[in-house]
Formats: C-alpha cells, sequence, structure tokens
C-alpha cells in the first residue's frame, strides 16, 4: 500500500470515532462572520518563527518549470517541485512589494476563520500562511488575507490577485493543469455531514432523493456529479453556506471535506459525520504555475514546517486548530517530488 493509501487508511481510522458522535465537540464560535475586506493587513507579534535549515537547492540538473498535468495520475497528483531557499522572480517580486497577499477562508472554524473576540483571522491555514510570510519577508513579514470562495481559489491565482491560495484546497490532476501545488500538507476525504437524527448514513443510497449541498468548484461537486446516488444536488458558494442551509432545513446533508466536515460538526452539536471518508484527497498550497521558484520555496517552507517530530510546528498546528475535532492523527503526509 502506498503513502497515499495509508494516509486514507490512517484518516478513516481518526474520524471513525468522530462519525459516531463520539468526538464532535460543541463550539460556542459564530457561524457567519463578517466580511473580510481587501486585507487584514500585518499579523501580530507573538509567533515564533522557528529554526531555518539547510535544503538542497534547485540547480542545473533540476527542471525549473511546474509539473506538467498531462502527466499527472490520481497517484502522483500530490507531487511538487523539489524544495529551494534561491530567491527566484516570483520571491523577489513579492520582496519588492514588502507583502504576502494571500487567499485564504474566513468562514471554517478552525482552519481560517475570524475570531469573534479579537476580530483577528486564527485558523490551521492562516498559522501556515503567516510561516510562509517570515521565510519571504523576515520576522516583521506583512501578510494581506483576502477572502476567497471555493469557486474563485484558482481564477484568483491565475489572475495573480493573489500569490498563492491556502485555503483547504485539494491537490488534484485537473487542477493542476490550471495551477501549480506545493507539497501536500494535509491529508484529507471527502464524507457526508447531516444532522444525528438523519435517516442518512454515509455516502450511499441513503442519499436518494434528498437535498444534498455542496460548495460550487469544489471537489464534493465534482465527486456528485460522479456519481449522486440520486440526491438532488445544490450548490453554494462556499462549504460554510451549506451548513447554514442544513440548519435551516433547506438541505438535508452536506458532502465536503473530512476535515471541514469535523470543523463544522464542532460549530453545531445537532450535526455529525456520517460514514467514512470516501476519497482520498491532500491538501497543498496553490500558485501561479509561472512561478516554480515560489513552489519551491513553500515546499522548504513545508519542509522547516514538519521538521522536529512531535515539538514540529505542524504538530504543534494540530494540536491547537485541530486535535479537538480530529483526534489521533500521528503527523503531517510525507512530501513527494516530481523531480
Amino acid at each position: 500500500m502506498g503513502t497515499r493509501g495509508r494516509g486514507l487508511r490512517d484518516l478513516r481510522a481518526v474520524l471513525a470515532p468522530v462519525a459516531a458522535g463520539m468526538a464532535v465537540m460543541a463550539a460556542a464560535a459564530a457561524v457567519l462572520v463578517p466580511a473580510l475586506g481587501r486585507g487584514s493587513g500585518p499579523w501580530g507579534p507573538g509567533a515564533d518563527a522557528g529554526p531555518v535549515a539547510a535544503h538542497r537547492t534547485a540547480g542545473p540538473g533540476l527542471p525549473q518549470a511546474a509539473p506538467a498535468a498531462p502527466g499527472c495520475t490520481p497517484r502522483t497528483a500530490a507531487a511538487s517541485l523539489r524544495p529551494s531557499a534561491a530567491d527566484g522572480p516570483a520571491v523577489q517580486r513579492i520582496r519588492r512589494k514588502g507583502q504576502l497577499v494571500v487567499g485564504v477562508d474566513q468562514n471554517t472554524y478552525r482552519w481560517g476563520y475570524r475570531d469573534p473576540g479579537t476580530g483577528r483571522l486564527e485558523g490551521f491555514d492562516i498559522d501556515l500562511a503567516r510561516a510562509i510570510a517570515r521565510d519571504i519577508l523576515g520576522p516583521d513579514a506583512k501578510v494581506v488575507f483576502q477572502a476567497v470562495p471555493t469557486n474563485q481559489r484558482i481564477p484568483a491565482v491565475r489572475q495573480r490577485t493573489v500569490d498563492m491560495v491556502v485555503r483547504t484546497m485539494t491537490i488534484n490532476c485537473a487542477r493542476k493543469e490550471q495551477v501549480a501545488f506545493s507539497t501536500a500538507y494535509f491529508q484529507a476525504g471527502q464524507q457526508v455531514l447531516a444532522p444525528k437524527a438523519s435517516p442518512v448514513t454515509a455516502f450511499d443510497d441513503s442519499l436518494r432523493g434528498k437535498r444534498v449541498c455542496t460548495a460550487a468548484g469544489s471537489t464534493g461537486e465534482a465527486e456528485l456529479s460522479r456519481r449522486s446516488h440520486g440526491a438532488r444536488v445544490v450548490t453554494a458558494p462556499n462549504q460554510l453556506d451549506c451548513l447554514v442551509r442544513l440548519q435551516l432545513g433547506e438541505a438535508d446533508a452536506v458532502v465536503t471535506d473530512s476535515a471541514l466536515a469535523a470543523a463544522q460538526a464542532a460549530q453545531d452539536p445537532a450535526v455529525e459525520l456520517k460514514g467514512t471518508p470516501f476519497t482520498d484527497e491532500a491538501y497543498g498550497v496553490a500558485m501561479n504555475q509561472d512561478d516554480p521558484d515560489l513552489v519551491r520555496r513553500v515546499n522548504k517552507v513545508l519542509d522547516d514546517y514538519r521538521r522536529g517530530g512531535d515539538d514540529s510546528a505542524w504538530m504543534r498546528a494540530y494540536r491547537k486548530w485541530l486535535r479537538a475535532d480530529l483526534p489521533g492523527i500521528p503527523g503531517p503526509p510525507a512530501p513527494e517530488y516530481s523531480d
């Protein structure tokens, strides 16, 4: 069994108690948050930049372009360019601007959301974006967060509205035809979310005739287009919109990433995950295909982020943001490289 197969097996094992309602947390977080403007300004002090380790640098023997999508398969989709600390054209462009513009979510509890007490964007993805900004721009880095709906992530990268997207974005071959990805920083899979009293039991024929909501442009929408199990598919701009429709009785179930579904179950104790993840998906940082040096630089940051075992920055972020809802994950997915 390959690395990604083991990742899916481990994720299913981790999510089994969550699906049974044993690890669902009731949280006093706001379901709806204010709209995010053009940016939130510099992030505040208090984050530890951590040590910067030495890395292999891309040289003449390594291809400089992003990996070609035509050679992509589901087994190799998560492979990316080898890490490099070199300051290429894209990195230099960001330094000249003096800020890193990152497309993020502002509505997903634990991943990217605005804390109602502080007004500050927080979450697992937000911590990663700040780590990337510190590596490129230094300890006083300015990172500008721009809220991007699910179906606008790729256009934002291609049109350079943002330098990158860090937003629970699944790496797959269709997307790699349009954008470049970092190595995987989290492993997830599609799963069903529904009220605890619902007759829906999993991604199966129990969905027949039910209104199933998923975010437009998401991998959930793609899966439902391939096999709907007789469901009536409803799309919304963001995954949180689907939870709201579920709460309002305008949808019977939601299909979304298992990690996001666990976060939504933490927001609303009346819903729970059903069944187990039915796909194997890796989250990556999306960047413009013309910025291979930035891809390599982000992969270098991810190498730093993973390093240190149980005391790594990745594990600290996991314990802070995700462990309560996704217990038992032993560590980040191993990086895979195409070159």
